[in-house]
């Protein structure tokens, strides 16, 4: 009976019921990762082997610039964080298509340096971000999976949906090396020359753990992990990941 409208009632003697729409849009906060490892890109441009010629990091700013034109064509709002080893720049969320222009003319601005560390810098974020929303992380996640699972039920812990894009370069994934080859640390000074090729099942062997490790702390958080390759079409990678999203009806609980 609450709901019946009597305005209506009195004026036309007969009974309406008001129905309400939900205002349902969502705080979309972008997190790139925009440490030295980042970097990385294939000295084979236009080969099999990183194709693109994109470092992880302008793969990783051009899926974030992707999803956040997305959001905001749906209405919601989107903010960007761009962190290292500490928070370097944070932009509130807003759905005002001048703000993604701004959000973007940063990540152009940005280049990547100083070392992975997200255990102080996301536990600032999340006593920042009080209102419930979407967490976007991109990063190559060179970091203890153990810290990982830690920063990430910060958000956890104040319900925020969180989705880890964990950017890997293909040269990450398959290790195409053929002949002897100087590694140089990017976060690090350590060198190694080496025979590729004498190392490579072991080295696939080891990243094949540290996958799965990473997987599991995300499941167990809660979070969906998607990994981005940089070998293939960004395109393809986020229609399939929101098609999975859309069918098993988006939010984890």
């Amino acid at each position: 009976m609450r709901h019946i409208d009597w305005k209506v009632w009195s004026k036309t003697d007969r009974l309406y019921i008001k129905e309400y729409e939900e205002e349902t849009n969502l705080a979309c906060h972008l997190l790139v990762d925009c440490s030295k490892s980042m970097g990385y890109r294939s000295q084979e441009t236009g080969s099999s082997v990183g194709e693109s010629g994109w470092s992880k990091f302008d793969y990783a700013c051009t899926a974030a610039a992707s999803l956040g034109y997305l959001m905001q064509q749906q209405q919601d709002s989107v903010g960007l964080v761009t962190f290292s080893n500490q928070i370097n720049q944070t932009f509130k969320s807003s759905s005002h298509p001048s703000h993604l222009k701004m959000l973007l003319h940063e990540l152009e601005q940005t280049t990547p340096d100083n070392r992975t560390d997200i255990s102080d810098p996301f536990l600032a974020l999340a006593a920042q971000i009080r209102n419930r929303g979407m967490i976007c992380l991109f990063s190559d996640l060179f970091l203890d999976p153990e810290e990982l699972g830690r920063a990430l039920n910060q958000f956890r812990l104040r319900k925020h949906e969180v989705i880890v894009f964990h950017v890997m370069h293909h040269d990450e994934l398959e290790f195409p090396f053929q002949e002897n080859t100087l590694f140089k640390g990017l976060e690090t000074e350590a060198q190694l020359h080496t025979e590729p090729r004498a190392l490579r099942q072991s080295y696939l062997a080891a990243v094949d753990r540290y996958m799965e490790r990473v997987k599991k702390v995300c499941a167990t958080a809660g979070v969906d992990h998607v990994l981005l390759d940089t070998s293939l079409p960004l395109g393809g990678v986020l229609s399939s990941y929101l098609a999975f999203r859309t069918k098993s009806g988006g939010k984890r609980r």
